[in-house]
């Protein structure tokens, strides 16, 4: 059995996703501000049953409860549909869980299977926040609503008390009057949207129990500070007192002792006789002093002092954790980096995790004898305080952890499943098949909401061309630990060249820009096709800076018959050149003459469905006469003549740019600079470095091409950039 997908209705952003769970690990990924933390935190509240605020339904539906409800306030006579649920489910929040379950397991599920035709599969169940009783919820609001129109209308005046609407009043009593309910689900419906009818029955108490184990690690987990004197953090955070917590659980010898345990108690009960009779001879003197003053006094009882050793004492202090230096060198666990510290912390808990629901433990032992089918892990920002490194063996190592139990491995009687968000780049790589990426829609209005995709359903395996293309992108994402999931835009680049000096054009020209989350992708013009079904499925508003490659045709007189090819030339019009470019070919704007591709305007450039657009070397008008660069280096040189001109170069690609744009006719110099580029030991990095160390480099001219790609990325970026301010400055 298995959790097969979750539905999040109504939940902050979450207005309506669905979630594909992984057999093991399921990993929550998205930019900023694009729900992973609300995914989690309905698991949480719905499944862990923690109280609901306000705040937590989709903000843009309190509109129309708010409406819905003063109905109640303004008609004289209520009909039964103005009273009716149903009116309120649609923007009630709500969690739809589909197990996966076989025949076998009958006795697991028998309280939530429909009818009796159900032969195995799935099964629906619903939480939803629910009215605990519709009627007293209206004439509760009512009576607090009609108070406040009586007191203005007999003031004359309209002053703001409270509930001036139905989220005011729901604000201070929503748990109070509202709970979460269950509900079954038709299982022949699973890949449709339900609504609850009279056919959807209403469970009892809470359907969970005995089904789901949950456990959770929350984000912000820090620990204490060598220095730090805050006697809470140092207290309730230390590994320390987990250890004490798991011995007290699951070790502890003074519970259903056996022969082992018997020798440690009575070692202990030993040491308690010699110390209370070393406390009766110490205080002696003390409390003789105490009797001569005639206290306690008749009738009173002698003070008598008594030990008591109990066998997690050896843990109660700060240095119960050492760490191991060298032979007799130790140190306490507080002067161990935090980064260690919390991995440890982490890992233990999914040790106390999985013992707890297989009842490894003596503190256990009176529980009723059900373990759960389902062990529900959730972990929030495992990546806190975690070296890069770590964060790797920690995602490859967690789940093996939690199954690491004889009655759990690869035995599927049990079924461990893990959830993670995470914002870590380092986690996300090693798991891809298991990423759950969370797409921001509607960034322009003021009510963003997400939905959700499983990133290894972007490609279809069963065609060939698609099964090459996915080994190339999973291949190139983990060899680049790129951040390609997290961020708001991608601009994807041809060169080392680009991927040096355009984060210097976007910190010196782009303001809007440099306060966004940009990945930088070095994939040239060759490669950057095959990001295609990955970008337009997630999305992402990228912008990609690529080459022109234009090349010319020739007859190959050396084979026989003669064969034409083409080589690469410096751009021309009218000499019915081609562009060797995959992306311009195949991707955007899906043109191979160069005549097109230079005449093409500005929004053709655009894709049509998607926030796609290609920016390539265009016409560049010097003092008349119209030149055309071939890559971004002369593109760069060309724009920017007379700052190269002033410049002192030696070797390298640099110094042959600057001979070249000391020619009088700027078709020499475009000429020239074509050839540099492309003459044999062009170190393209070392030319990006050179112009870096340029004497006030921020006065360079951004390459036309350049500067209107990443203006139409700041002005799509822009109503991001607002909501994530407005959102945060709420928060």
């Amino acid at each position: 059995m298995k959790i097969d997908f979750v539905r999040i209705k109504n939940f902050r952003k979450l207005k309506s996703c669905k979630i594909e769970f992984s057999d093991k690990e399921t990993i929550f990924v998205g930019a900023n501000n694009s729900g992973k933390t609300t995914a989690m935190d309905a698991l949480i509240t719905f499944l862990e049953r923690k109280e609901f605020k306000t705040q937590d339904f989709t903000i843009a539906n309190w509109t129309e409860l708010n409406k819905i409800a003063e109905v109640w306030v303004t008609k004289e006579t209520l009909e039964d549909e103005d009273k009716s649920i149903k009116l309120l489910e649609p923007y009630l929040p709500s969690l739809d869980l589909w197990f996966n379950v076989d025949i076998k397991e009958l006795r697991y599920v028998s309280h939530i299977i429909p009818t009796l035709e159900w032969n195995g599969g799935l099964l629906g169940l619903r939480l939803v926040l629910h009215p605990k009783n519709l009627e007293k919820l209206i004439e509760e609001y009512n009576l607090a609503r009609k108070k406040v129109i009586d007191l203005n209308a007999k003031s004359g005046k309209a002053v703001e008390l409270w509930p001036m609407s139905f989220w005011q009043f729901c604000d201070k009593k929503i748990n109070t009057l509202f709970e979460i309910k269950s509900y079954l689900l038709d299982p022949d419906k699973y890949d449709e949207v339900q609504d609850l009818s009279d056919n959807n029955v209403e469970l009892e108490g809470n359907p969970l129990n005995g089904l789901i184990k949950i456990h959770t690690i929350n984000a912000q987990r820090g620990f204490s500070d060598a220095n730090s004197d805050n006697p809470e953090s140092n207290s309730t955070k230390s590994l320390s007192s987990q250890l004490r917590s798991y011995y007290d659980k699951h070790l502890n010898p003074s519970i259903d002792p056996n022969e082992k345990d018997l020798e440690a108690l009575e070692k202990l009960n030993e040491a308690q006789i010699t110390f209370d009779n070393n406390l009766t001879s110490s205080f002696k003197a003390p409390l003789k002093e105490l009797s001569d003053l005639n206290y306690p006094g008749f009738g009173n009882p002698q003070i008598t002092l008594a030990s008591l050793i109990k066998a997690t004492d050896g843990l109660e202090h700060d240095s119960a954790v050492r760490y191991n230096l060298a032979e007799g060198l130790t140190l306490p666990e507080k002067y161990n980096g935090l980064g260690y510290q919390n991995l440890i912390s982490i890992v233990f808990k999914l040790i106390r995790y999985r013992d707890e629901w297989m009842m490894n433990g003596k503190n256990l032992l009176e529980k009723e004898n059900i373990i759960e089918p389902i062990h529900l892990v959730l972990i929030e920002e495992p990546e806190a305080h975690l070296h890069a490194q770590v964060q790797q063996v920690f995602i490859k190592k967690a789940y093996e952890i939690l199954r690491a139990h004889e009655h759990l491995g690869i035995k599927t009687d049990f079924t461990t499943q893990l959830v993670i968000s995470t914002h870590s780049s380092y986690i996300a790589h090693q798991k891809f098949e298991s990423l759950r990426y969370f797409k921001r829609n509607n960034i322009t209005s003021t009510t963003p909401t997400s939905e959700v995709l499983s990133i290894k359903s972007i490609f279809d395996s069963t065609i060939p061309a698609e099964k090459e293309t996915e080994k190339f992108v999973v291949r190139y994402l983990n060899t680049t630990h790129n951040d390609l999931f997290f961020a708001d835009a991608t601009i994807l680049v041809e060169g080392p060249a680009e991927r040096m000096l355009i984060p210097h054009f976007i910190k010196n020209h782009h303001e809007i820009l440099d306060s966004c989350y940009i990945t930088i992708l070095e994939i040239g013009g060759s490669h950057a096709h095959r990001l295609k079904p990955l970008i337009e499925k997630l999305g992402l508003i990228t912008l990609i800076i690529t080459d022109l490659d234009s090349q010319e045709k020739y007859s190959d007189t050396s084979s026989d018959p003669p064969k034409d090819k083409y080589k690469k030339c410096q751009p021309k019009l009218k000499s019915d050149q081609i562009t060797n470019n995959d992306t311009l070919k195949n991707w955007n704007p899906r043109l191979k003459e160069i005549d097109e591709l230079i005449k093409l305007d500005f929004d053709s450039k655009l894709l049509t469905d998607y926030p796609i657009r290609v920016a390539y070397q265009a016409e560049i008008d010097l003092s008349g006469v119209k030149v055309y660069p071939y890559t971004f280096e002369d593109a760069l040189v060309l724009e920017n003549i007379e700052k190269f001109k002033g410049i002192e170069a030696t070797s390298g690609l640099l110094k042959k740019m600057v001979q070249a744009v000391k020619e009088d006719n700027p078709n020499n110099a475009a000429e020239k600079a074509y050839t540099a580029i492309n003459s044999d030991g062009a170190k393209k990095a070392e030319f990006a470095l050179d112009v870096l160390y340029f004497e006030a480099p921020e006065e360079l001219n951004v390459p036309t091409y350049i500067k209107e790609g990443l203006d139409w990325l700041e002005d799509v970026l822009k109503p991001i950039k607002n909501i994530v301010e407005s959102e945060t400055a709420t928060s």
